[in-house]
């Protein structure tokens, strides 16, 4: 299957700069998957469109003030540091920028008050840096990266990011630190609109998968099923296990907000005989089409970019032509997309 398959041309003036102005109000494609129809609505209409006894799962990742500014010592020089995952204690892996100066044993510092102290241990693919972060302030190391961090906004958010960020680009149930990305489909979510949902009898239970930097991993093969997705870590605790199989023993449906819900709940899935078994793990599951789903009866998703494998992951769960279709008419209709763009439905 041809990457290519999955492009599309898109405006770049409706590519979202700015969340609403108010959460919950984001506008939402519904598409049928069986029958390709597609209805104009807003997220508010969700309990009106799920049905009693359907169960959302939600990914509770909090995003974490992963982007770190600063300057290399010695020579004072601007540095940027793009923390993406924790390997061990107080060593990172990292994009660091300019990438070409900062080589094995080279300096940072960064921050001012309080600050971290950096040394770029060695070089890893695509760029990507181990560094040691170290830190003179007594709340150690993540206190002072929660104090001096910015907001990861993803890299077509073409500005600086704002306080308001550090609130907007986070759901309102994200409990669980260690993502540097939003599971966005989350962020349209409003406690009234949960409180309705629950109203409908709309069951809802919560996962953790942290999103890494993966999620905006460009696909640099010509060739869908050569791509390979970084593996993400992820933790279903006992609970949520039960409700999910539940769901899935009595035929009910089970809606994943987000491509991120959807990759756990179906990797878990796949080794496990179609069950969901609780416990810690990574997933680097790859969904294109042709994928058997055994899990996922609905999915609430945003849009995404041209040739992206969470595009092949909505379209292997839609059918490529149906969701191509839905992104035209959306495109027609003036929606946002990516990040803190609109809203769709699959069902």
């Amino acid at each position: 299957m041809d990457v290519s398959d999955f492009d599309f041309e898109l405006p770049p003036e409706l590519i979202a700069q700015e969340p609403p102005a108010e959460r919950g109000t984001s506008r939402l494609l519904a598409l049928d998957r069986a029958s390709g129809a597609i209805a104009d609505r807003r997220i508010t209409d969700l309990p009106d469109l799920l049905a009693p006894g359907d169960l959302l799962v939600v990914n509770n990742t909090r995003v974490f003030p992963a982007r770190l500014l600063g300057h290399r010592v010695p020579s004072g020089g601007r540095v940027e540091c793009l923390l993406i995952r924790r390997v061990d204690g107080d060593v990172w892996e990292a994009l660091v920028h300019p990438g070409q100066k900062l080589k094995p044993g080279a300096r940072l510092r960064l921050g001012d008050a309080p600050a971290l102290h950096g040394e770029v241990l060695d070089r890893l693919f695509y760029g990507r840096r181990r560094v040691r972060l170290w830190t003179d302030d007594e709340r150690g190391v993540e206190a002072v990266i929660e104090a001096i961090g910015h907001v990861p906004l993803p890299p077509y958010i073409h500005r600086a990011d704002l306080a308001a960020d550090r609130e907007r680009y986070q759901t309102v149930y994200a409990r669980q630190q260690g993502s540097v990305a939003a599971p966005t489909a989350g962020l349209h979510f409003t406690e009234p609109l949960l409180r309705a949902m629950a109203g409908r009898g709309v069951e809802r239970v919560e996962i953790t998968l942290h999103v890494g930097y993966g999620t905006f991993q460009p696909v640099r093969v010509t060739q869908v099923e050569e791509h390979r997705v970084e593996p993400e870590r992820y933790e279903i605790d006992e609970r949520a296990a039960a409700v999910i199989n539940r769901a899935v023993d009595e035929g009910r449906r089970v809606i994943a907000v987000g491509t991120t819900t959807t990759r756990t709940l179906e990797g878990v899935a796949a080794v496990n005989g179609g069950r969901i078994v609780a416990g810690r793990g990574e997933t680097g599951l790859f969904i294109y089409p042709g994928f058997r789903f055994q899990v996922l009866g609905g999915l609430i998703t945003n849009f995404h970019l041209p040739c992206s494998s969470l595009l092949m992951l909505v379209s292997a769960f839609a059918g490529r032509q149906r969701v191509l279709g839905a992104y035209h008419w959306a495109i027609d209709h003036k929606y946002r997309f990516y990040s803190y763009g609109d809203a769709m439905l699959c069902l």
